[in-house]
């Protein structure tokens, strides 16, 4: 099979693409031919060789990639054989392996793809997704909620937008430049604005009127942009921390607010990440809940990934265009 390799930590031009052997599937796992894989903004970090939610690779070389769909073409040994030429999406969890031709996964991680999602979108909702719905366990939703959502043409930025529109409530959608902000009025959001003006809280005031603020901060980006959307907020208002781009997606910090500055204001501020998420996730396996309501979500038509594709080939390139906010929506690579 041919894959994406990475023989050292370091710049993106480090992963190549090369031909390698097929992996085997063990006991209890499958082998899928790979028609989607996810990329990750953690993966550049991975790559150049920091610790995040997942390790570092402790042996080079190494393919990367948690997140894959396709078709199941074989079977380890004591796999269940009704697998056999389903279509699938997985999350690989610990186990990289995914910017490949085939990959392995367990069985029990197997999610049946639904019929009207393809491959890539079945990929966009096994990981974004189910970031999203373990996001949203932290928001009440409804027709009063006025939400701004930094980094909304982003995967998850996307999802938000859409489920706070079907919630009835009014969204502010914030990106940077012309491009990526027409993409956040056309998935709906009731304002769109470009936080590369320096202009653009006057923007957001002037479009909620002098008695209405928002109520909620779906913040991913942190830094300055952060600061600004909950200056925002109105009284009671709930800040929501996923994660904190402008600040350094691994060397930076969420927003730290002063309890004193919270109850002036009487605002909440929680950083909703890792095992806050999932302590409110029902079942034996909370990632699996959040996965599964993804899938369900997306095919019932009420959540529409934006994907962006990349030839499996070119993950250099799909790397890059990560770590410089060029791209809209879920990276996926195509084999």
């Amino acid at each position: 099979m041919h894959a994406i390799r990475l023989h050292a930590f370091g710049p993106a031009e480090n992963l190549t693409y090369e031909k390698t052997e097929d992996p085997v599937p063990g006991p209890g796992q499958v082998r899928i031919a790979v028609a989607a894989a996810g990329v990750h903004l953690l993966d550049t970090a991975l790559r150049e060789g920091r610790t995040g939610p997942f390790p570092a690779p402790a042996v080079l070389p190494t393919i990367p990639g948690r997140e894959v769909a396709g078709t199941v073409e074989a079977l380890g040994e004591g796999t269940d054989p009704t697998w056999l030429g389903k279509q699938v999406v997985t999350h690989l969890g610990m186990a990289p392996g995914g910017y490949a031709e085939l990959a392995v996964a367990d069985a029990t991680r197997l999610h049946e793809i639904p019929p009207s999602l393809d491959p890539a979108e079945a990929v966009a909702m096994i990981g974004t997704g189910r970031t999203t719905m373990g996001i949203l366990q932290f928001a009440d939703l409804g027709p009063d909620s006025v939400a701004l959502v930094p980094a909304a043409a982003g995967g998850i930025g996307t999802l938000l937008v859409q489920y706070v529109k079907n919630a009835g409530g009014t969204v502010v959608g914030l990106a940077g430049g012309p491009a990526k902000t027409a993409r956040v009025r056309e998935n709906g959001a009731d304002l769109a604005v470009d936080y590369l003006r320096p202009d653009w809280p006057d923007t957001v005031r002037e479009f909620l009127g002098a008695d209405r603020r928002a109520t909620v901060v779906f913040d991913s980006v942190g830094g300055t942009t952060g600061r600004i959307a909950v200056d925002l907020l109105a009284p009671g208002g709930h800040h929501i921390v996923f994660g904190w781009s402008e600040a350094g997606l691994h060397d930076g910090d969420p927003l730290q607010f002063t309890e004193e500055y919270l109850t002036e204001r009487t605002l909440t501020s929680q950083n909703v990440l890792g095992p806050t998420m999932l302590s409110r996730a029902e079942g034996p396996n909370p990632l699996r809940t959040l996965e599964t309501r993804a899938l369900e979500e997306a095919a019932k038509g009420r959540l529409r990934p934006a994907v962006q594709r990349f030839p499996l080939a070119e993950a250099a390139a799909a790397h890059r265009a990560l770590e410089g906010r060029g791209t809209v929506g879920k990276v996926v690579l195509v084999p």
